[in-house]
């Protein structure tokens, strides 16, 4: 997808239809009886511009961090960091919601909680500009180095199309559960990057992508046996143009919104909408639904809607 801007179309036409306005009209929950296995979320989508505050309305809708973090588990919180910027750049995730992540496994039991990318920038800077080192840090969590071919493990991609056999970071292979915490934002080679780019960031070899087809080898990786236990996407200020860095001609929007998601495919398929596009404007998302990732369309999903 080209630089485009939001208009008068902005998330799909369909802002009447949710949250008095605030939720795309594609975010439409199926029916279902509270209390019961039906009435558990696939999707929630959070409106409100305390980033914490969404994270523990949203968490506490799947039934709280405790419903993914065991007691004594390690946790691998994924972020997008790859970029020596400040958090109003929009190019990472917010350090606020990270913090409060954090502080939601250690409440859940959690005996260690890491955090790491392979950042475009150089690691340290990336680390340091985003503020996420230091609030993780302040937490309780450990941020781990990306930088040695020495930290990451050949696996399988079995079924994949291009991507057969990366070499992933050991943090990823070693966490008892993994929370994928993207930001949502443009992408110069797919258009869009949210949940299933944000994977992208554990591989050692980026390159392999770029050359080999990007949309590709990002549904590829989703293929992999070791999958998130929740997407929580950060769209609170996105960057719709001049994506993933961000440039001096990069236009913002304001949607104070987060999406968490168990099917990192649907997942993309809400962060298209909150884009304003439709998810067959991303060839990832087609081909990952196509691999048989996750679901390609919101149809009959149990989705729910809060504002904080």
């Amino acid at each position: 997808m080209k630089r485009r801007t939001f208009c008068s179309a902005l998330l799909g036409g369909g802002l009447a239809a949710g949250l008095s306005g605030l939720v795309p009209a594609g975010l439409s929950h199926a029916a279902s009886v509270p209390g019961s296995a039906a009435s558990r979320p696939d999707l929630v989508a959070v409106h409100g511009e305390n980033i914490a505050a969404a994270a523990d309305a949203g968490l506490a809708a799947f039934g709280g961090m405790e419903a993914f973090v065991k007691p004594g588990q390690t946790v691998l919180i994924k972020p997008n960091m790859g970029w020596a910027v400040t958090p109003a750049g929009g190019a990472n995730t917010s350090p606020a919601l990270m913090k409060r992540l954090v502080e939601h496994c250690f409440k859940a039991g959690a005996k260690k909680v890491t955090c790491f990318d392979n950042p475009c920038d150089h690691w340290r800077d990336a680390y340091r500009e985003s503020g996420i080192e230091a609030v993780v840090k302040a937490a309780g969590g450990i941020v781990a180095p990306p930088h040695s071919e020495s930290y990451y493990q050949q696996v399988t991609i079995m079924g994949g199309k291009t991507l057969a056999a990366p070499k992933v970071h050991e943090m990823y292979m070693e966490a008892d559960v993994i929370l994928n915490v993207p930001v949502l934002k443009h992408h110069g080679g797919t258009g869009l990057s949210a949940a299933m780019k944000n994977l992208m960031g554990v591989v050692w070899d980026r390159r392999f992508y770029h050359g080999r087809g990007l949309d590709q080898c990002i549904a590829d990786f989703c293929l992999y046996g070791r999958k998130p236990a929740l997407n929580i996407v950060d769209a609170g200020r996105v960057m719709l143009s001049g994506g993933p860095r961000g440039q001096s001609y990069s236009q913002y929007k304001k949607l104070d919104l987060l999406i968490l998601g168990r099917d990192i495919v649907a997942t993309d398929v809400a962060c298209a909408l909150s884009f304003g596009a439709k998810a067959e404007e991303f060839a990832y998302i087609g081909m990952g639904a196509k691999l048989g990732v996750g679901k390609g369309s919101l149809d009959g999903m149990n989705i729910q809607r809060l504002k904080v």
